[in-house]
């Protein structure tokens, strides 16, 4: 068995203007399952629907439910059996009705040091969009009327939201707290 590495990940959501974008590192020694784990953290999604990755030409899903049409199982493959190299680009997608698209480049790869607690996120920017949306074009639509307070719906969509949500604020130490408490 090869010599575990650190693959330093950068995760931007596709669409997303500015960009919604963060930087983490994980172990190769996990698998494509696991890997939706830690995105689901570090972007902050909440597990709520199916997700898919594409990745050296062929396409991966859980198979729990049931398995996707044309995917291979998630949970098999570590993701040092793609081989991965710097700048290696691949996607993730969560929610196919919402259509939330990732694009995942391999920043880096470094030589394992068990001194490092991995996941961990090394920086971000901006907050993930809110569960059901609508998409990246539903979210912009979203911040639209949240910064109209006469639009009518305006208390509904703050009690929805959150009255604390800041779509410019990413909190690393937050994400990084959810990754080790895993």
């Amino acid at each position: 068995m090869a010599t575990p590495q650190i693959l330093q990940l950068h995760v931007w959501l596709l669409d997303s203007e500015p960009p919604i974008w963060r930087r983490f590192e994980v172990s190769d020694q996990i698998t494509l399952d696991a890997l939706h784990g830690v995105l689901q953290r570090v972007m902050g999604w909440e597990f709520s629907h199916l997700y898919d990755f594409e990745i050296v030409g062929d396409r991966y899903a859980s198979p729990f439910p049931v398995p996707l049409d044309g995917t291979l199982d998630a949970t098999t493959p570590l993701l040092a059996s793609f081989q991965l190299t710097k700048d290696t680009q691949f996607t993730y997608t969560y929610d196919f009705g919402d259509g939330w698209r990732h694009q995942i480049t391999v920043a880096d790869i470094l030589p394992w040091r068990s001194d490092v607690k991995l996941p961990r996120c090394l920086e971000g920017d901006r907050a993930c969009p809110p569960e059901d949306c609508g998409g990246v074009w539903g979210y912009e639509g979203l911040l639209e009327r949240l910064a109209d307070p006469e639009d009518p719906e305006y208390e509904e969509l703050l009690d929805w939201i959150g009255v604390d949500f800041d779509s410019e604020r990413f909190k690393v130490d937050a994400v990084n707290a959810q990754l080790q408490s895993v």
